[in-house]
C-alpha cells in the first residue's frame, strides 16, 4: 500500500511540473524574450558598422601603465607567420635608419631568462598578440585613468 501511495504522489508531482512548464512556455511571447540580439528571434538585425583603422602615424598616449603601443598605421595584408614577419621589414634594428620607423623594444630580443638574443625572440615574434591597430572606434567603457606623470605634476 505504501508503494502505491508513493507512486501516486510521484505521478501527481510529475504532472504538476509538466503543466507548469507548458504554462510558462506559452506565456513568453517572442517580443518579451530578452536576448543579446536586441531584436526578435525571427529577424536578422543590422550589424554594427566596423571601425576603420587610422593611418596617421601619430602614436597616442598610452591608456595604462605597461600598455604595449598601438600600431598607428594600417597593416592590411601584412604577412606574419612562421616564415615571414612583415613588421620587421621596417621595425628591425637593421632597418630603422632607412625606414625611419621606431625600433622595437630591446625586450623583444630577450629570452624568458633575460638573456639577449641576436634575433627577435620567438615568444615576441607574432606582433599582434600584444599590439593592435588604432581605429576610430568609439570608447566602449569610460575610464578615469591618470598616468604617472600627470599625478606627479598634480602633487607639485
Amino acid at each position: 500500500m505504501k508503494g502505491l501511495i508513493s507512486v501516486l504522489l510521484l505521478l501527481t508531482a510529475a504532472l504538476s511540473l509538466s503543466a507548469a512548464v507548458v504554462v510558462a512556455a506559452t506565456a513568453i511571447v517572442d517580443e518579451e524574450l530578452a536576448t543579446l540580439r536586441m531584436s526578435a528571434l525571427d529577424t536578422q538585425p543590422e550589424p554594427p558598422v566596423m571601425s576603420h583603422p587610422l593611418n596617421t602615424d601619430i602614436i597616442p598616449k598610452r591608456s595604462y601603465p605597461m600598455q604595449p603601443p598601438v600600431i598607428p598605421h594600417k597593416i592590411d595584408n601584412y604577412q606574419v607567420d612562421l616564415n615571414v614577419n612583415k613588421c620587421m621589414s621596417c621595425h628591425a634594428r637593421s632597418r630603422v635608419e632607412e625606414t625611419q620607423a621606431r625600433m622595437i623594444s630591446v625586450t623583444h630580443y630577450m629570452d624568458r631568462d633575460g638573456n639577449f638574443l641576436a634575433e627577435l625572440s620567438p615568444r615576441r615574434y607574432f606582433c599582434q598578440q600584444c599590439h593592435v591597430v588604432q581605429t576610430d572606434a568609439k570608447q566602449l567603457v569610460g575610464t578615469d585613468f591618470t598616468d604617472l606623470d600627470t599625478l606627479i605634476d598634480q602633487e607639485q
